[in-house]
């Protein structure tokens, strides 16, 4: 497998946690979303993603190649064709309840912060850094307080976000929390999600997937 990703995105953050999880060993591709104009608009890696985002997962399956891109689809598909250990539960109800937790953070947060929408506030509509910032502690902080509610109030909670072990939900969990920090957001007011990020940061899973210690970090 190869994966296409970049250091410091939350999308490729969340695959690599995934495979760390499974056990499984994948070559990781550098696309740079910021030299040479951004690498993610590059012809070469158009071929890999039309779309010109990351990350990007080629598999070789039955002597075919498959490309797959956005990062749950990935990680659903890991899931599928290496179910253990499982990042989603048993239950029909508790998959739905997990994959409505990753899609808070996938759908809801993490796109109005994403570069490509940071870069047009900046640039074609010409707001200050200052101004961009507080969009992305409002968005970040808003987003994670009801993400907060959600999973202090939920009998299945426990040291991750579903239980005790950690699953699809902290592979997004937890980049998001990286985000959050790099921009300063306060996250005093949630502290079920603190205390998670905590349990998922003593996993080497999730420590090896961090974006300072991939070979790509600046």
């Amino acid at each position: 497998m190869k994966l296409y990703g970049y250091f410091r995105s939350s999308a490729s953050y969340r695959v690599r946690i995934a495979l760390n999880l499974k056990g499984l060993d994948a070559e990781h591709v550098s696309v740079h979303l910021v030299k040479h104009g951004g690498e993610q608009f590059s012809d070469n890696f158009r071929v890999v993603n039309p779309d010109a985002l990351v990350p990007a997962l080629l598999d070789t399956d039955k002597g075919l190649d498959i490309v797959l891109n956005q990062s749950l689809a990935i990680i659903e598909y890991l899931e599928e064709k290496y179910p253990q250990p499982a990042l989603l539960p048993t239950n029909l109800a508790d998959r739905a309840h997990i994959r409505s937790l990753a899609l808070s953070v996938a759908c809801e947060i993490h796109p109005l912060n994403n570069l490509r929408v940071l870069k047009y506030l900046t640039g074609t509509l010409g707001i200050s850094e200052e101004q961009k910032n507080t969009w992305i502690q409002h968005w970040c902080v808003s987003g994670l307080a009801a993400l907060e509610q959600r999973l202090a109030a939920d009998k299945r909670t426990g040291d991750f976000c579903f239980g005790n072990r950690p699953g699809l939900a902290d592979c997004c969990l937890v980049p998001q929390i990286f985000n959050a920090q790099r921009f300063n957001c306060d996250l005093s007011g949630m502290p079920t999600l603190m205390r998670i990020n905590q349990h998922c940061l003593s996993l080497a899973a999730f420590v090896n997937a961090m974006p300072m210690n991939q070979a790509d970090a600046e």
